[in-house]
């Protein structure tokens, strides 16, 4: 987990949560490989359209003023910013499996029954 420098319940809670989908799909999962771009970008699409991470507030707070579509376009742009870190996903490697994966993962709400 890369945030030191959180200083509101909040903020902890939606990093908890980010963090635990990334745990419950590497557990659903037996052959996820986090060294795989597809595998990767489903994860961070699952974990930012879930956690609350682009509530709309959230998005406010950093800078990011935009009325419709704002949502998927945060997972979408903290997505690119995960794989970016990732050594075995060049940029466009990222944005071809990010797009590859979108709806399946996007879609995808487990353990949720549906997105909060």
């Amino acid at each position: 987990m890369c945030s030191n420098h959180l200083t509101i319940q909040d903020e902890v809670t939606q990093v908890v949560i980010h963090e635990l989908i990334h745990a419950y799909d590497d557990c659903r999962a037996a052959n996820l490989d986090w060294t795989n771009c597809a595998h990767h970008a489903c994860s961070e699409i699952r974990a930012g359209h879930l956690s609350g991470d682009c509530h709309y507030k959230r998005e406010l707070l950093r800078g990011f003023v935009k009325i419709r579509g704002h949502e998927q376009d945060c997972v979408r742009r903290r997505v690119m910013k995960s794989l970016a870190c990732n050594p075995y996903c060049s940029q466009a490697a990222a944005k071809d499996a990010m797009e590859a994966v979108w709806d399946t993962c996007y879609n995808d709400t487990k353990p949720f029954d549906r997105a909060p």
